[in-house]
């Protein structure tokens, strides 16, 4: 067999997605390889062809029990021998899935970090035939990632211990050109093939808004979705239970998950929005990361998470099957005070030295000013989640007119604030020139003409940029000082006040024209679906069929016990809609059908389409 026939024969694809040949070859040539492809993009496909090609054993090291269960049930459903050993087994089931390992029944291994140096997993690899070892979540091994774990430093070390050194492969859905370096660097890679594809996911749409209620805000959204499924992220748990608590009082169909629920509670409540027995979770970050539902709608963050590599992550988890998603963030000032006490009150990782403590701690608060300023600003959100990543795009419109964020559709509109911003640059200067430096709110005092205390107490109310701008509100000339912020004429210094930056002088001195979008109105009382939302539909020609194949769908989930979209996800379904397979031969040729799932679900969705036409047509 060949990685065509692989990916046909048992995954159901005909081509392969952007990126994935290429990392396949490379490992298939022997080669490390590094894989930075955002959520949805077919990560897993670019070790598992090689892995079903290779001889030997692949150890996929994965961070989360969910995960490894998910990827597993996918694979046994496509034919793939496929196991995972992780805490959930009992030593009865641990002991014998490491005897058949050992046998060589598997060819692909899930396991923890954790469980890589311990003594039965370690002689179990060092006599056995590794081919590879993948590394997914590997950012995780990066102290400047957002889900840092000190376990993940220990992978080096358990691939020396082996026999021979097998090919190494990394991949992860999100990670800077630094946290790049550093998986390389951490995780030894022998200069690997590295591909990063693009973070730009055109099925979704992002907005930001700022509503003076959220659950007013929120409880809107969810009715123009009433009958969708999404997940809804905040940041304590106090507020997930109140969240739920009062959406299940006005009658959605909500449950709930955070670290401080006993494992049962957390394991059912997952499987009831797994299995589309709830249709919201109102979440921590705590849930998510292993959970590939390929039907999530919409994603709603209630509250600003710490950093974007978070939110782009969370985000991602809507749309995964290529149909129309919804990222909405709720945002509020206090939500930045709240992250802020979050990071500097977390006791953090007992096996982190203080030093190595101090520099992460540095990290998560210059990541939590760009998660605000992507909250703040007026330019393309989809622009500036792609700069971010070092994907260079137009931040005043990467939506391609098709209105796919909330600051593409219209809502704002451009206003020279060149006079403004030459005075806010000159009260920073002034400021300087007595060897002061404030934040945005004393700054905005000293220009509205304020005498709060602060003013009067260090004497500004004696500079001459005092009360230049009393004309303007106060938020109005913040609003000013993070424009000019994210456009790098000013910087925060390490007490988090501000200084002038090398493009203050373009404004300054040359009178660079500058223009800052501001917007149009107030936010209307609930989102309208976007144009691009409109433009990409996720209705089939014939939506009878598609229910009838869902209903089918969903019986053959609970027959089998396992969750709908490992069966078949939407897109599966819309496409038997449209080529109407009416035969074994003909399934084959369906998105996501391989040999496997054809031989055993072809019969009765053929069925079920032959009984539709002749209905039709009777």
């Amino acid at each position: 067999m060949d990685k065509y026939s692989i990916l046909r024969g048992y995954f159901g694809h005909d081509s392969f997605r952007d990126g994935q040949e290429v990392l396949i070859d490379a490992i298939l040539a022997g080669r490390d390889a590094l894989g930075i492809m955002p959520t949805g993009a077919g990560k897993s496909i670019c070790y598992q062809v090689p892995a079903l090609l290779m001889r030997g054993i692949t150890i996929v090291v994965s961070p989360l029990i969910s995960l490894m269960k998910d990827q597993v049930s996918a694979l046994i459903g496509c034919g793939v021998r496929a196991a995972y050993l992780n805490s959930s087994l009992t030593m009865e089931q641990y002991n014998r899935a490491l005897s058949l390992a050992a046998q060589g029944a598997f060819s692909l291994i899930y396991c923890a970090p954790e469980r890589l140096m311990t003594p039965s997993f370690l002689h179990f690899a060092k006599n056995a035939d590794i081919a590879m070892v993948t590394v997914d979540e590997a950012h995780c091994v990066s102290q400047w990632g957002q889900d840092f774990r000190p376990s993940y430093l220990r992978i080096p070390e358990f691939i020396r211990e082996l026999k021979r050194r097998p090919i190494v492969s990394a991949f992860t859905a999100t990670a800077t050109r630094r946290v790049r370096d550093d998986i390389v660097s951490m995780l030894s890679l022998d200069s690997p093939q590295q591909v990063v594809t693009s973070f730009d996911r055109q099925n979704l749409y992002f907005g930001v808004q700022r509503p003076g209620d959220k659950y007013e805000r929120l409880a809107g959204i969810l009715e123009r979705n009433n009958d969708k499924s999404g997940i809804i992220y905040a940041t304590s748990r106090k507020t997930v239970e109140e969240l739920c608590a009062k959406l299940c009082a006005d009658g959605f169909s909500a449950t709930r998950y955070h670290a401080g629920l006993d494992d049962e509670e957390k394991h059912n409540n997952q499987n009831d929005f797994i299995f589309d027995r709830k249709r919201i979770m109102v979440a921590t970050n705590a849930f998510g990361m292993g959970i590939d539902k390929s039907n999530v709608s919409f994603v709603i963050h209630f509250n600003m998470p710490l950093d974007i590599e978070s939110y782009y992550q969370e985000a991602g988890r809507c749309g995964r099957d290529g149909s129309y998603g919804e990222c909405i963030l709720l945002y509020a000032p206090q939500d930045v005070r709240t992250c802020r006490y979050m990071i500097e009150h977390d006791s953090g990782d007992n096996d982190l030295d203080e030093q190595t403590r101090i520099l992460v701690k540095r990290g998560q608060l210059q990541r939590l000013e760009k998660m605000k300023q992507y909250c703040l600003t007026t330019d393309c959100l989809r622009g500036y989640i792609l700069n971010y990543f070092g994907e260079k795009a137009q931040l005043r419109c990467t939506c391609g007119g098709k209105g796919g964020c909330s600051n593409c559709e219209g809502e704002f509109e451009d206003v020279d604030i060149t006079i403004e911003s030459q005075k806010v640059l000159s009260c920073i200067y002034r400021l300087a020139q007595r060897k002061l430096s404030f934040g945005e709110g004393v700054i905005a005092e000293i220009l509205k003409g304020s005498t709060s205390a602060k003013v009067t107490s260090f004497s500004l109310d004696t500079l001459s940029t005092f009360g230049i701008m009393k004309d303007s509100t106060l938020i109005d000339i913040k609003r000013v000082i993070r424009f000019l912020d994210s456009k790098g004429c000013i910087t925060k210094n390490a007490y988090g006040s501000f200084e002038l930056a090398e493009g203050a002088r373009a404004i300054l001195i040359d009178r660079q024209l500058v223009t800052m979008k501001v917007p149009k109105k107030a936010p209307t009382k609930s989102l309208k679906p976007s144009k691009a939302g409109r433009s990409i539909s996720n209705s089939t020609s014939r939506p009878e069929l598609f229910w009838r194949l869902r209903s089918l769908r969903n019986q053959k989930a609970q027959e089998e016990k396992m969750p709908a979209y490992i069966i078949f996800n939407d897109s599966s379904l819309r496409d038997m809609c449209e080529k109407l397979p009416k035969t074994e031969e003909e399934f084959m040729h369906i998105s996501g059908v391989g040999e496997a799932k054809c031989k055993k679900y072809a019969a009765d969705f053929t069925k079920a389409i032959r009984e539709f036409l002749s209905e039709q047509n009777g």
